[in-house]
């Protein structure tokens, strides 16, 4: 009990040597499987592709140049955009449920736990419920077939809608758990004041809910898009080989094409481009803010 004694009064003398112990286990754990990984796929981008796969000793930046070319730019180029459009549909349909929910009173448990239910279930297992409901046998062909709207089943899945969809339904409740952690904090006499000077509801929306939940926009939009950058099971299941975003390319280069080089360099591309556009988007934010003062 000695050295525990010691050890107390130790800490309680030297306010930085605890906060340096109280950080010390995550950072190790940062270091060993963040930045360690991280550093082994730098090091693989830059050395030639093995025989039989794998790497082999020297350098090259033969991989780095394959990433631009313009078939794999294409593919860069589709999962920007599908990622983008996800966000956008998902803060269109999130911000409406998260501010209903926030408004919902005793109801506001309840709801709150529908959303949180489907991370009860494997991302997998609910994926291929999205393929059940899509196939051409599947229950939406099947209710339309029964109620004569349509005369053969229709080709959604495997389409790119069929993949925006599972998109959308993976990630919205990532949107729109951090708008309503903004919006129930929303001081309610802010609105009754807007509201007494004749603000219409609309003129109270823009200008106090929605400026004052921007912290969580911005946090759900972080939260959607940078996984659905790098998506991979979606776009395979739903998609097929047809409809291939970046995450499937990097897959099929560290399984089935078993080129590590070219599968590290596409990662570290992708990583350095989502890095620079949340950098400049941030900035972008604060200095709007520092000109809006």
């Amino acid at each position: 009990m000695a050295w525990r004694r010691r050890a107390q009064q130790w800490l309680s003398r030297r306010p930085r040597a605890q906060v340096g112990v109280l950080l010390a286990p995550g950072a190790l754990w940062l270091l060993a499987f963040f930045l360690v990984p991280i550093l082994i796929v730098l090091l693989y981008s830059f050395m030639p592709r093995g025989t039989y796969g794998g790497v082999e000793r020297g350098f090259t930046l033969e991989h780095y140049r394959r990433v631009f070319d313009p078939l794999y730019l294409e593919v860069l180029q589709r999962t920007f955009g599908w990622s983008l459009a996800c966000t956008a549909i998902c803060l269109l349909f999130g911000y409406p449920v998260a501010y209903v929910i926030a408004r919902s009173g005793r109801w506001r448990n309840l709801l709150l736990l529908l959303v949180v239910v489907p991370f009860w279930t494997s991302f997998l297992v609910r994926t291929f419920a999205v393929i059940l409901l899509l196939r051409d046998t599947g229950l939406i062909n099947g209710w339309l077939l029964a109620a004569g709207l349509i005369d053969q089943p229709l080709t959604i899945l495997y389409t790119s809608a069929a993949v925006m969809l599972g998109l959308v339904y993976g990630f919205l409740p990532f949107m729109i758990l951090p708008i309503y952690a903004s919006l129930e904090k929303l001081d309610l006499s802010l609105l009754e004041a807007a509201e007494v000077l004749g603000a219409s509801a609309w003129a109270r929306f823009r200008q106090v809910t929605l400026p004052l939940s921007m912290p969580g926009v911005i946090a759900g939009c972080l939260l959607v898009f940078i996984p659905a950058l790098g998506s991979f099971l979606t776009p395979d299941l739903l998609g097929g080989a047809k409809q291939m975003m970046i995450g499937n390319l990097v897959q099929n280069q560290f399984t089935a094409a078993r080129n590590w080089p070219f599968g590290s360099a596409v990662s570290l591309v992708v990583m350095l481009l989502v890095l620079l556009a949340v950098t400049i988007y941030l900035r972008m934010r604060d200095h709007s803010g520092v000109r809006g003062e």
